[in-house]
């Protein structure tokens, strides 16, 4: 009977009913461990005591006219709690003279309960005594073996739910982290946290050598007895990279441009650096260049970290980065970089005027995209050359010898190729038109014969 009213007492209760009072325990050769567990469990304390021989505990009661009863409970949880006799009383101190370990206690003083659980750690403890990687690994992960013994520590909330007690293992290693705003790997400490002993630990695998160290637990930490083992120095074989392409910028206002700046190629010559960040273990590498977007073929591949390429042909291609350890076992593969370069194209103005407005058409430019080559020669109406530009970015001022030539018509010469292999041969007329503050400079450029 006494089971089944305390069963239900307890469905009735809530956690706000449960009051904790002071709890001390004597002959105890090391100090008492406490844990606060989560609420759901419904106790106010566990109790950690290495060896519970000759252990006794006590409740001091806050009102000593206080009716005190205690009753202890396993696996089946609070309700199946039964009842402690011989606890001893000296004014409002109880005292059960000897604790038995890994058992739940309900002390109960008027309408006040307290939920206790006491663990004999001395039933558990750890033990460690190598830790080493296993023979055959992976390039994602890192199996260690770790030599030693240590059960889960177990109790029973109030509801009879089984739980486990947290040993705290911690598990360090070193590894390599990818810095993105240095683009540059660092080195960076792992540490993993282990609720109970493993034999057996998966981690993912380190970027750089080093070695593994194991420690624990907290309850012996507590005491000051930890326990601490090293693996010999791991020499990692896995790997991973990073890749970066950068496209040498041409403030060239005459030169079409397409696309956006996330955008690699456009006008042709395209000067484009790819740069790759291998971790330590890589030994092979190559840059790849393909016009098959799966790679079927590989028209140029070379084997630094760090390729330049300039793209004078149209067309779309494809680079990628591809590296290995030492031994092939372990492969890494970058993003494919598409580059398109475009069609070419030639466009020649007819007229400009060299004296006008700053920066307003006060110079004879082409309009071009993806030309390799070029060069232009600019005459007079009699055959005198005037300029020559050998390059499409470059344009003609409309001076002559230092000095602005007199308005009329000139007549320039086009020879270019663009990146499709579109050859250019063009011929036409520049009329520099009506201009302000016109120099009066003789005819010592040889302009005068102009009028």
């Amino acid at each position: 009977m006494k089971k089944l009213i305390f069963a239900i007492a307890l469905a009735m209760c809530s956690y706000m009913c449960v009051v904790a009072q002071t709890i001390k325990f004597a002959g105890n050769a090391r100090p008492v461990m406490e844990i606060t567990p989560e609420k759901s469990t419904g106790l106010n304390k566990i109790y950690v005591i290495y060896g519970t021989a000759g252990v006794s505990m006590s409740y001091e009661a806050t009102n000593p006219n206080a009716s005190v009863k205690w009753y202890k409970y396993g696996a089946m949880g609070g309700g199946y709690a039964e009842e402690i006799s011989g606890v001893a009383r000296n004014g409002s101190v109880y005292t059960m003279a000897q604790v038995l370990p890994n058992s739940g206690y309900i002390i109960e003083e008027g309408d006040n309960r307290t939920y206790l659980w006491v663990v004999d750690y001395a039933g558990y403890r750890l033990s460690l005594s190598g830790i080493a990687p296993a023979a055959q690994q992976d390039c994602g992960t890192i199996a260690l073996e770790v030599a030693g013994s240590g059960d889960d520590i177990t109790y029973t909330t109030i509801n009879g739910v089984g739980k486990k007690l947290s040993r705290e293992m911690k598990l360090s290693y070193n590894t390599l982290e990818w810095n993105t705003d240095d683009s540059e790997w660092k080195l960076k400490e792992v540490v993993e946290l282990y609720e109970g002993f493993k034999p057996s630990i998966h981690e993912q695998a380190p970027l750089c050598d080093t070695e593994f160290v194991l420690s624990g637990d907290r309850f012996l930490a507590f005491w000051g007895e930890e326990m601490t083992v090293s693996s010999p120095v791991y020499n990692t074989h896995a790997i991973d990279a990073r890749t970066a392409a950068e496209q040498t910028e041409r403030d060239v206002p005459n030169e079409k441009t397409e696309g956006d700046e996330n955008t690699l190629g456009g006008s042709a010559p395209a000067e484009i650096t790819f740069t790759a960040y291998p971790t330590d273990a890589v030994a092979q590498r190559e840059w790849q260049l393909s016009t098959d977007p799966e790679f079927g073929t590989v028209e140029r591949s070379y084997t630094e970290d760090v390729y330049q390429e300039t793209f004078n042909d149209a067309g779309t291609f494809y680079v990628r980065y591809t590296a290995k350890n030492a031994d092939g076992s372990c492969d890494v593969t970058s993003d494919v970089y598409t580059v398109t370069i475009g069609e070419s194209e030639l466009v020649c103005p007819n007229a400009f005027s060299p004296q006008g407005s700053p920066g307003v058409n006060d110079e004879w430019r082409v309009q071009y995209k993806s030309l390799t080559s070029f060069r232009c020669w600019i005459f007079n109406r009699w055959g005198v050359q005037i300029c020559e530009l050998t390059d499409a970015s470059q344009g003609w001022d409309g001076k002559y010898k230092g000095k602005y030539v007199k308005p009329g018509t000139y007549y320039y010469v086009i020879q270019a190729r663009g990146a499709d292999g579109k050859d250019y041969n063009r011929k036409g007329d520049i009329n520099i038109i009506n201009y302000n503050d016109m120099q009066s400079s003789g005819d010592s450029s040889g302009e005068g014969v102009m009028e």
